[in-house]
């Protein structure tokens, strides 16, 4: 353990250096708070530092803000002759690790340092754990049977060299599939390409995924390989393949059909060996029927199609999808890793989710910036943007969503059942509790369920 104790009062920072040195830890001392942040910006690096609140020039709240500015995940552990619960709890609330109010045995100094670092070693090994039974790709977590079905049909198109079509809703987490099954294929060693196609001008569509050479159009200063030669030996991941153009449809075709494109300008075809991930979040077969996408084309990109659900469908996988997220953004920020309360993981569970995945990740993200706790609050997820809208428009975003998936009642009810099971760790009798009803008339609608 190394400690960094700041104190004006030498002889009290000689006398816990001493103490913690004879527990065996590696312990330095200072009276200037200012001495504190140049050994910091030094690169000397402590587990807890352990300061005084009342230091004349410098506060110690004063001391950990800028503590925290160099060093968001450093433990402050604070100490007062005036310990009050009110500064206590302001003390926590801008992101002490502990509070210990003078005077104090030397015995209960140590406990509180361990205890520190025994939390925040917990959380730590907790969020591993976590990861570690969950199935997790990226942000995707397969805890749901439909996400379990969706590896595992990447995993085994993963080793074939078949065009793979991903289908589902904006931000279900398309991109991190095709790495997946990229990583999981024999091209693994190869590069992995991705191109959005909706984020391409009409103008460029052709020298993106074909190349051009030089001079083949005002801005073609040199030879230009497009993603396709890119993509040689690896993946071309084509991301909403629906918003190609009519113009660019057969050309596509032909690349997938021959293995061959000729680059803007070029006099003669070239080779190209990949293997092509496309996705989109449109209905390809009424695009199809409209005549707004080539039949040929699809039936091409329709080898192996892999259908995403979206957030709303996959309950059971909001909560370690969120641990999961928590874990890699704190890690992202430099910052120990934090838990989720209760209540913030029902209040995650409840929501519909239109934005799916990347909407889940950046509310997280936005809650992660507000919270000055150890756990994310509801406070923090209520403190985000996203949360700033009534309650009533998401429940009428999601029963909008319902709707127009021509989702029954009676689905309906035996979705909720099933839910309010899950919470209850199947226990019968407090699951008819939660649901307000008798234990015979929910076995009578298990039985209809079954």
């Amino acid at each position: 353990m190394r400690v960094l104790v700041v104190d004006d009062e030498a002889e009290l920072v000689r006398m816990l250096v001493e103490h913690l040195r004879n527990k065996g830890a590696h312990a330095d001392g200072e009276t200037d708070p200012r001495a504190v942040l140049k050994r910091l910006k030094a690169g000397e690096v402590y587990d807890v530092l352990v300061s005084d609140v009342e230091m004349g020039e410098v506060r110690g709240l004063e001391l950990m803000r800028a503590v925290h500015a160099l060093r968001s995940e450093q433990l402050v552990v604070l100490m007062t002759a005036f310990g009050s619960m009110e500064l206590a709890a302001q003390a926590m609330r801008e992101g002490a690790a502990d509070f210990i109010a003078k005077p104090f045995p030397l015995d209960v100094f140590s406990m509180v340092l361990e205890r520190v670092l025994d939390a925040r070693k917990m959380r730590r090994e907790i969020v591993h754990l976590r990861e570690a039974m969950t199935p997790s790709v990226g942000n995707l977590v397969a805890q749901s049977s439909s996400m379990r079905r969706v590896l595992k049909l990447a995993q085994r198109a993963a080793i074939t060299d078949a065009t793979i079509l991903l289908l589902g809703e904006s931000g279900v987490g398309k991109s991190v599939i095709a790495r997946h099954i990229h990583d999981l294929s024999p091209r693994s060693k190869g590069p992995f390409v991705p191109l959005n196609a909706a984020a391409l001008p009409d103008a460029l569509v052709e020298s993106e995924l074909f190349g051009a050479r030089r001079g083949a159009f005002t801005d073609a200063r040199e030879d230009r390989d497009g993603v396709f030669q890119q993509a040689r030996g690896g993946t071309l991941f084509l991301d909403e393949v629906a918003e190609l153009s009519h113009s660019i449809q057969p050309k596509l075709l032909q690349a997938l059909e021959t293995r061959r494109v000729r680059p803007v300008g070029a006099p003669a075809e070239v080779e190209v060996d990949l293997r092509l991930i496309a996705a989109t979040h449109q209905n390809l077969v009424e695009m199809v029927r409209k005549g707004e996408f080539r039949e040929d084309l699809y039936y091409r990109l329709h080898i192996v199609p892999i259908v995403i659900p979206p957030l709303r469908e996959r309950i059971e996988d909001i909560a370690p999808m969120a641990e999961h997220m928590v874990a890699k953004i704190c890690a992202r920020m430099g910052r120990p890793a934090l838990g989720v309360s209760a209540s913030a993981m029902r209040w995650l569970s409840s929501q519909a989710w239109p934005g799916n995945v990347r909407e889940l990740a950046n509310t997280l993200e936005r809650a992660l910036i507000m919270s000055e706790h150890d756990v994310l609050t509801l406070d923090d997820l209520h403190a985000s943007p996203r949360t700033a809208s009534p309650q009533q428009d998401d429940d009428a975003r999601y029963l909008r969503a319902l709707l127009e998936q021509r989702v029954s009642m009676q689905e309906l009810e035996q979705r909720y059942i099933q839910e309010a099971l899950s919470h209850t760790n199947h226990n019968k009798t407090e699951t008819a509790r939660l649901l307000q009803i008798d234990r015979k008339t929910l076995y009578r609608k298990l039985e209809d369920i079954d």
